[in-house]
């Protein structure tokens, strides 16, 4: 069983500027996917209407254990449990120009299913490369650190 799932592009594509943690409004049939690992975050979004902030893009895998009973929509909209004061504050960022709201990570708080959700600003090509060389210019500065550490022992 998968404790989280994580947005990877999130990183690479945005700045997080500020983060903040809601609740999901989920089927039964959904919970047993996000337990299976069924879950796929990546290209989700999240808008808000009417005073109330709703997840698009989650693909949530039916199980083949589940009960033809009822239908089945794997993408279907939800809803995010927010308070109007946190729906305000996020209203206020999306309406600045640049500004999205994008899922983060799904995890698990004790028995209830939380998302993370980020207020991002997109990257350009060129912030993405300085990134990567900047990254890269981090991980050759600790192996040369570690390098004349073990020079200087021995």
């Amino acid at each position: 069983m998968k404790k989280y799932f994580i947005n990877r592009k999130a990183k690479y594509n945005f700045y997080i500027k500020k983060t903040i943690v809601s609740g999901i409004s989920l089927k039964g049939w959904e919970v047993k996917s996000i337990r299976a690992g069924k879950v796929q975050i990546t290209e989700s979004y999240v808008v808000i209407k009417k005073n109330e902030a709703y997840l698009f893009g989650v693909f949530f895998q039916p199980l083949i254990t589940t009960s033809d009973v009822f239908l089945c929509n794997p993408s279907r909209i939800r809803k995010l449990l927010l308070k109007k004061k946190e729906i305000n504050n996020l209203n206020i960022y999306t309406q600045k120009k640049g500004y999205t709201l994008i899922p983060i990570k799904l995890f698990w708080l004790k028995s209830w299913c939380k998302i993370q959700i980020g207020v991002v600003k997109g990257k350009s090509l060129r912030d993405k490369r300085l990134d990567k060389k900047n990254d890269s210019w981090k991980k050759e500065k600790n192996t040369i650190f570690k390098r004349l550490s073990l020079k200087k022992i021995n």
